[in-house]
């Protein structure tokens, strides 16, 4: 832009000096030629009256062209100024559009773009034009946004990640809870001592304050907290035959065996895996457990069946989602975690999981790993 204004105005400058040099002379020059000629004539004339005639003819003449010259001059003059006007005006023109385009148009385009940051819009980028005078700020400034929008998703997905996973604790603290309490249950209803009736209720309202706590651990806002991690290690099929055991605390479980063979696995984890599909035969099912055990190719497959309603066909993909919870258990309390949790502990124990219908019931296919 300062380059096109010096030319403008060094343009007019010359254009002006041109004007000035081509037209500062004088055309009121007498014809001294021609007025001696017009005396020679005068002198040569026989008839002082015809003389003067011719005289009078010549110097009219001479005045005539004297002033059509100066016409001349002046309309050329006119002309050249309305053409040096024009250039200015058309220079000027041109400079406005220059200027308008190259940075009172960019600067609009960054000053909405900063109020769309201000406000929080930062999937829009900024239109990046590097021939005008804001290119590099330009470029700059939409780095800045992309910035600013990654980070952003990354808090939301932490914030989400938190409430995940405070979600996933409770609900693998709230499985033992549940376990401990039906073992009191039972306790308390076998009780016949006033002492151990009284240590039993006092316990369970241990266990009635811990899962209010539980609860409000569900619905706070707490620190931020780590992937959950899953460490394995090989274990033999008496471990998990121990671990499927412990998960049955009461006892519905059917004569069952583990072939024998060593398997990758988490115990923790696998103890969580088998709790949780327990507990939801408990809760939803109420039935006996029927567990088959067999080994195929670099797997030992676990099929745990039950004889309740199962889920509906199309829910069947879902019930292992996270959050989700089938039609048939709107009644009956829960987060819609447990087969969750479960697939993502078999999935990171290279192994997995898969729920079926039966034709009388509901089961879940665990695949564990060979070491």
């Amino acid at each position: 832009m300062r380059r096109a204004l010096i030319a403008i105005v060094t343009l007019g400058a010359i254009g002006f000096m041109v004007v000035f040099l081509a037209f500062r002379s004088d055309v009121f020059i007498i014809d001294t030629v021609a007025i001696h000629y017009a005396m020679n004539v005068t002198t040569e004339s026989v008839s002082p009256r015809e003389a003067t005639i011719i005289q009078t003819e010549l110097l009219t003449q001479i005045f005539d062209d004297m002033e059509t010259a100066q016409q001349s001059r002046d309309d050329t003059l006119q002309i050249a100024m309305y053409l040096l006007v024009f250039a200015f005006v058309v220079g000027g023109a041109l400079l406005c559009l220059y200027y308008h385009r190259r940075v009172i148009k960019p600067f609009r385009k960054l000053e909405n773009f900063a109020q769309n940051v201000a406000v929080g819009r930062l999937d829009a980028p900024l239109e990046m034009d590097k021939d005008n005078l804001f290119g590099a700020f330009t470029e700059s400034f939409d780095l800045m946004r992309e910035e600013l929008r990654i980070a952003k998703e990354n808090e939301i997905k932490a914030s989400k990640s938190k409430k995940e996973l405070v979600a996933s604790l409770v609900h693998d603290i709230n499985t033992p809870v549940a376990s401990v309490r039906s073992a009191m249950d039972i306790l308390r209803l076998k009780a016949d001592d006033e002492t151990q009736i009284k240590i039993l209720d006092a316990a369970n309202k241990k266990l009635e304050q811990i899962d209010e706590l539980i609860t409000n651990l569900f619905h706070s806002t707490l620190e931020e907290l780590q992937k959950l991690k899953v460490a394995t290690s090989e274990i033999g099929s008496v471990d998990v035959y121990e671990i499927i055991t412990q998960a049955d605390f009461e006892g519905r479980c059917r004569g069952f065996s583990i072939p024998n063979c060593i398997i990758i696995a988490d115990p923790m984890r696998l103890q969580q895996v088998f709790d949780n599909i327990i507990k939801n035969s408990y809760k939803y099912a109420d039935t006996d457990i029927f567990i088959n055990a067999h080994i195929e190719e670099e797997y030992l497959f676990v099929e745990v069946c039950d004889f309740g309603l199962g889920v509906l066909e199309k829910e069947l993909p879902l019930i292992t989602a996270k959050f989700y919870r089938g039609k048939n258990t709107e009644k009956t309390d829960g987060y819609g975690l447990g087969l969750y949790l479960s697939k993502y502990f078999m999935e990171q124990m290279a192994g997995g999981l898969y729920p079926e219908n039966l034709e009388n019931g509901f089961m879940v296919v665990i695949m564990l790993r060979l070491a």
